[in-house]
């Protein structure tokens, strides 16, 4: 059973987490460190996202309107039927992920190709069963941008001129969530040599490489 609980109707991707999280992102409606039971996605059209349009304030009506306001958000393009789901379990350290992906507004970190017409974005939430100190779940969300880049270079989308490979798009987010408290003391490490880090990364990739596969077939005929 996904350790998830999730519901997709299009243009709302909805996940509850159970409980009262600390959800840490860089969301339009919630970045830093919030507390939340509820994540959502919500779809728009590329003719939405204009030029003028205040993508910010835009957002917030429709979480006031969909009664969602206390719900971390993300905002996409991508249609939200095409969500991908991964856990990982390691060494008890248990790990839910759901991505929607995709490239078409891809970008290579250090050269910036200005605005684009369509936008895919990749949006990850990462859930832990463990509670994680403030400091570990930082370091968790490097380990997950880490596994995001890797899953888009595997993916190998050329880009400018030069045809050189994307690391990610210009509008990427990712949030972690993780319980407030437990019965054990938070966990205050996260790199790449624990458990959970392990777990992270793996139901990452897993995801990732899932969604951009189905995106390149989609959208690329690859």
């Amino acid at each position: 059973m996904a350790d998830m609980k999730f519901t997709c109707a299009r243009p709302w991707l909805s996940v509850e987490l159970g409980s009262v999280h600390q959800v840490m992102s860089w969301t339009l409606n919630a970045p830093g460190f919030v507390e939340a039971d509820k994540v959502v996605w919500r779809e728009v059209r590329n003719s939405d996202l204009t030029p003028e349009l205040d993508a910010h304030q835009w957002l917030l009506k429709e979480l006031q309107r969909s009664h969602n306001t206390q719900a971390v958000a993300f905002l996409t393009s991508r249609n939200i039927d095409f969500h991908h789901y991964a856990e990982k379990s390691i060494e008890g350290e248990k790990v839910s992920c759901l991505v929607t992906s995709g490239l078409s507004n891809a970008e290579r970190v250090g050269v910036r190709h200005g605005p684009q017409s369509r936008f895919g974005t990749i949006n990850i939430l990462v859930k832990t069963t463990s509670h994680l100190s403030q400091g570990a779940m930082i370091e968790l969300m490097s380990v997950v941008v880490q596994a995001r880049t890797l899953a888009v270079l595997e993916a190998d989308i050329k880009i400018g001129a030069h045809q050189q490979a994307a690391t990610g798009t210009g509008t990427d987010c990712v949030a972690i969530a993780s319980p407030l408290s437990g019965d054990e003391a938070p966990r205050i490490y996260a790199g790449l040599h624990t458990a959970i880090a392990e777990a992270a990364g793996a139901a990452v990739l897993s995801a990732m490489h899932e969604a951009l596969t189905i995106w390149k077939k989609n959208h690329l005929g690859q």
